[in-house]
């Protein structure tokens, strides 16, 4: 490495006197591989990991951005911005994120840095716009992927790798070991390096059983929902009518759910899954269709209604809270009368939800049905301006939106939706008038 020196060096800026083995061998394997793909936990120095092989790859005469690090988060993309300024390079970096100034950005990308770190949808913005030029970005990082993945920024992402021509590095960085790699990463047999401890994996997920009196166990859950704080949870059974059966009950006692299941057109469940994410159901009924790879933010819950017969598939349920160094809690529901799986420990911690029946409180968002999407030129910038200029709303009155190809969703506060639909009643986005409206919840078709 003709730079070591040199790296010896910028570690002296950080005071530190050499790196831990998990960023020598993300060094080497970063400067020697088109594709790696590095896992580690939080907190274990990976920013150090990848920034360091970054300045050996800059390139001094190349005056636009060469590597392009997409975040979750705007925290992390302002920490790793903090570890490139105390290593000093000498090579300029800048943060774009949601919620800053787009015009301070576009400034700062006119003298374009080096190193530029944002996450999707800024990043997706400012491609959109030109702002800077893409054909000499050779390196892309996606740190905290598994993250982003979470979150749902696979459209952006997609969006952003296809326009980087000149991509001859990639490097994945995650915290979870079983992340499927999407194929518009173009991440191909990466080098991976597995820095995850195997035995503490899943510590901070707690295990508690719930046992049903009845055989029809519809009556427990309810109460198990009742006892949650209002907090949303997923909730998993093994059949498809089931699924719809527990989601139709438990709206007629006055909890906002929803079902998901492989029988359901695509719409339906992208709408069922929209609705979910966005807060304005709080409970999903899905059948094991949505243990994995599901795009649905962190659980703090995850009920098992029925068991699995299979312990992975129990691992993968599972899978979706307790993620990173959050906590989550899995429940379990019993009855006598079913059989008992060898896999499951029935000495755990028995919870009892008997007395609680409060109802969780409303979602504080109602989905909002727009007739046009991307393919009609709208964009989620186009929809927050004409939702606050014509329909008057606020800041916070506005949740997650969502833009599809020929339709979208938006968030609204529930309380704000009567006026919002009036306001923009007769008034057009875009010189067009679209087609606005409270978006129908997924539930069974009548026969």
């Amino acid at each position: 490495m003709n730079n070591n020196h040199h790296s010896t060096n910028l570690l002296l800026n950080l005071g530190i006197e050499r790196l831990n083995e998990m960023q020598e061998a993300a060094q080497e394997a970063i400067l020697e591989n088109n594709n790696t793909l590095l896992l580690s936990p939080t907190g274990s120095g990976k920013t150090l990991a990848f920034l360091l092989p970054i300045f050996e790859i800059l390139q001094p005469e190349i005056l636009s951005v060469q590597c392009l690090i997409i975040v979750p988060s705007r925290e992390l993309g302002l920490q790793i911005e903090q570890v490139w300024k105390k290593i000093g390079t000498g090579y300029k970096a800048n943060v774009c994120y949601g919620g800053h100034s787009i015009d301070t950005e576009i400034k700062n990308l006119s003298n374009p840095p080096a190193v530029l770190i944002g996450t999707p949808g800024r990043l997706a913005d400012h491609i959109e716009r030109e702002t800077f030029r893409t054909d000499k970005i050779q390196t892309l990082i996606l740190d905290e992927f598994d993250k982003s993945l979470q979150l749902g920024f696979h459209e952006e992402m997609s969006y952003i790798i296809a326009r980087l021509p000149k991509l001859n590095k990639r490097v994945l960085v995650s915290a979870t070991s079983d992340i499927e790699i999407p194929k518009y990463t173009r991440v191909v047999n990466p080098e991976i390096l597995d820095f995850i401890p195997k035995n503490e994996e899943k510590t901070n997920l707690s295990m508690k059983m719930v046992v049903s009196k009845e055989k029809d166990k519809i009556n427990t859950l309810f109460n198990l929902i009742c006892s949650l704080k209002s907090q949303s949870a997923i909730i998993f059974c093994n059949h498809r009518d089931a699924a719809e059966r527990i989601s139709d009950t438990l709206n007629e006692k006055g909890i906002y759910a929803t079902y998901y299941h492989g029988g359901m057109d695509q719409d339906e469940r992208e709408r069922a899954l929209i609705q979910f994410r966005n807060g304005s159901v709080s409970y999903l009924i899905t059948t094991d269709l949505a243990a994995r790879g599901l795009d649905i933010p962190e659980m703090k819950h995850v009920i098992h209604y029925h068991l699995p017969s299979k312990e992975d598939e129990f691992t993968h349920r599972n899978g979706r809270t307790a993620r990173m160094l959050a906590s989550g809690t899995a429940y379990v529901l019993v009855n006598d009368s079913e059989k008992k799986l060898d896999y499951i420990d029935y000495g755990m911690q028995v919870l009892n939800v008997e007395n609680s029946n409060s109802l969780p409180k409303p979602p504080e968002f109602q989905t909002i049905y727009i007739s046009g999407g991307k393919k009609n030129k709208l964009n989620k910038i186009d929809i927050v301006g004409f939702f606050s200029q014509k329909g008057k709303l606020e800041k916070g009155d506005l949740g997650l939106i969502e833009v599809k190809d020929f339709i979208s969703f938006a968030a609204v506060k529930f309380n704000k939706v009567k006026d919002l639909l009036n306001n923009i009643r007769d008034e057009k986005m875009k010189g067009k008038k679209f087609k606005i409206e409270v978006a129908r919840k997924v539930v069974k078709k009548e026969e």
